[in-house]
């Protein structure tokens, strides 16, 4: 019987709680030996029964985890990925929005390098983005990447210094830039942006919109691109993860399918 797959988690919030919680629902043969999260009693408290905190990226080492699992922020990329790089033959960075930073993959890069590992850049919120790959293999001419949330999904972000979100009556566009300026203003509901540029033509000249709309019931995605491949469009309605609205279920679910994939004898 081959040996389970053992993982360690950066981040222990709605998303890679909800990752932990459907690997066991799945059954799938996976060990977590650790998890880094904050280092308080009640963040403590949530940890699945025997599995170890973990205080420092030090203690990554000794683990010898065969994937480790980021979704705890820039902070926790910047402390957390050199130390999983040089222990791990793999990585996912799920905070996709800290690749604003043009600094920050070219280093962890370099530090993969090094150590013969790899950074995966999961697909999060959206889909299609093999497509979207594809097609910049060609000359890509334009990518726009619209973000359809109801108006609570927009809270505690800068959206409610521009709209009463409490009292929003119609579909309001409230934000239209750069892939860049949408991640970074707001890097919880825009993290997906990031993927869709770094697999099409970059952070800069996507455009995106940001919407909130009270008659939205799920997270709705909208990518259209353009270029000598042709023209494709494709739509998203995410139901959205039930500890958090500005994240999606997909954005989970995506982990789970990357984390499957290291195990599976094929992969589709």
């Amino acid at each position: 019987m081959a040996r389970e797959f053992r993982i360690a988690f950066i981040g222990w919030g709605a998303i890679n709680s909800r990752v932990g919680a459907l690997l066991a629902q799945r059954k799938a043969p996976v060990t977590i030996v650790g998890i880094a999260t904050l280092d308080t009693p009640e963040a403590r408290a949530v940890l699945p029964a025997g599995v170890p905190f973990l205080a420092a990226p030090e203690q990554l080492a000794a683990l010898k985890p065969d994937l480790v699992v980021e979704a705890a922020g820039r902070a926790a990329i910047d402390r957390w990925m050199p130390a999983a790089l040089a222990a791990a033959p793999a990585v996912i960075i799920a905070s996709t929005s800290a690749f604003c930073d043009d600094a920050l993959l070219p280093r962890l890069t370099e530090i993969a390098q090094q150590h013969d590992s790899r950074i995966l850049i999961p697909s999060g919120a959206i889909g299609g983005i093999d497509a979207l790959a594809g097609a910049a293999v060609l000359t890509l001419e334009t990518v726009l990447h619209q973000i359809v949330k109801p108006p609570h999904a927009w809270k505690n972000t800068p959206a409610q210094t521009l709209l009463d979100l409490d009292n929003l009556r119609e579909r309001t566009v409230f934000f239209s830039g750069t892939a860049r300026e949408a991640a970074t203003q707001y890097p919880q509901n825009a993290n997906a942006t990031v993927v869709t540029s770094l697999a099409g033509i970059g952070v800069d000249r996507t455009r995106v919109e940001l919407v909130a709309d009270p008659a939205a019931k799920t997270n709705g995605h909208r990518i259209v691109a353009s270029g000598a491949f042709g023209r494709m469009e494709m739509v998203l309605e995410n139901n959205a993860l039930a500890t958090n609205p500005k994240s999606s279920e997909l954005t989970a679910l995506s982990l789970v399918r990357l984390i499957e994939n290291r195990i599976k004898p094929v992969v589709v």
